[in-house]
């Protein structure tokens, strides 16, 4: 299961101790870091990434699910009562790349106080026995959640709700007159640009999410070739597991671009 991994440590020297042990854990097989960073929490709040390591699939944090967990823990964002009141923007977007909800930012957000540094990993991991029997033994606390990639359903909702208004608004288009016609057909425009916008964002997001599956298999099968047996088949089902996953969301963008290429067609016909 892939999974959003966070160990909380008092001090730094802790926290590079429990960055090495998750290494040897992926090294021996028990998990698959796919990608890794030691951060600390600054007086002020912010966040200051003290290492973020190389040797894994994923080269380079900005933009990933653990960039994005990173700017959700330096601000008030995902609170609880930004889940209920509404987030912003920008901030529900890097609540869908890290693939967790708010309650587990917030769960995090309360215990990585100032001073305090963190191991924050994106990770495969079958069993937590492992990982919560090393980290415990340094002293560190242990956060993780299961990754749910929910962005493509909501996505699809909001084009859904997005097309549906463009057509009431196109219904009211065809009977005004005069001014009314104009202003009508300018909310049209808007929302059409702001469609596409989302339309965009979603190919971008389904080719970021591609490279960075493709990135993972390869170093999960560079892995698998030096093992055998039940390390070996572990291995593989992570593959197989991370593969059917991008293939699911790659299917909800192909949906997405199918109903608007059938609206484009529609449009010509008339």
């Amino acid at each position: 299961m892939e999974r959003m991994l966070v160990v909380v440590f008092n001090d730094e020297p802790k926290t590079y101790e429990g960055s090495h042990a998750l290494k040897q854990l992926d090294t021996e097989g028990s998990i698959a870091i796919h990608a890794e960073a030691v951060v600390k929490k600054n007086t002020d709040g912010t966040i200051t990434v003290k290492q973020s390591e190389e040797d894994f699939p994923i080269r380079t944090i900005g933009g990933t699910a653990i960039g994005s967990l990173i700017g959700l823990l330096e601000g008030p964002v995902g609170l609880a009562v930004g889940a209920t009141a509404g987030l912003l923007a920008g901030s529900i977007g890097d609540l869908h790349a890290t693939g967790v909800d708010a309650e587990f930012v917030d769960e995090v957000a309360a215990t990585l106080t100032p001073g305090k540094c963190a191991v924050i990993a994106d990770v495969s991991e079958e069993w937590v026995t492992p990982v919560d029997t090393r980290m415990e033994a340094l002293g560190g606390t242990v956060f993780r959640k299961a990754r749910k990639f929910v962005e493509d359903d909501e996505r699809a909702r909001d084009v859904a709700a997005l097309r549906a208004e463009i057509d009431q608004l196109k219904a009211e288009h065809a009977r005004a007159r005069g001014e009314r016609k104009v202003k009508l057909q300018a909310a049209i425009d808007k929302l059409n640009a702001e469609l596409q916008a989302k339309l965009d964002q979603a190919k971008q997001r389904a080719e970021q999410i591609k490279s960075e599956t493709e990135a993972k298999v390869q170093a999960l099968q560079k892995k698998a070739e030096k093992t055998q047996g039940d390390i070996k088949a572990t291995f593989d089902a992570r593959v197989k597991r991370i593969r059917g996953e991008c293939e699911e969301s790659q299917t909800k963008l192909k949906h997405l671009l199918a109903g608007q290429l059938k609206q484009a067609a529609a449009r010509l016909e008339k």
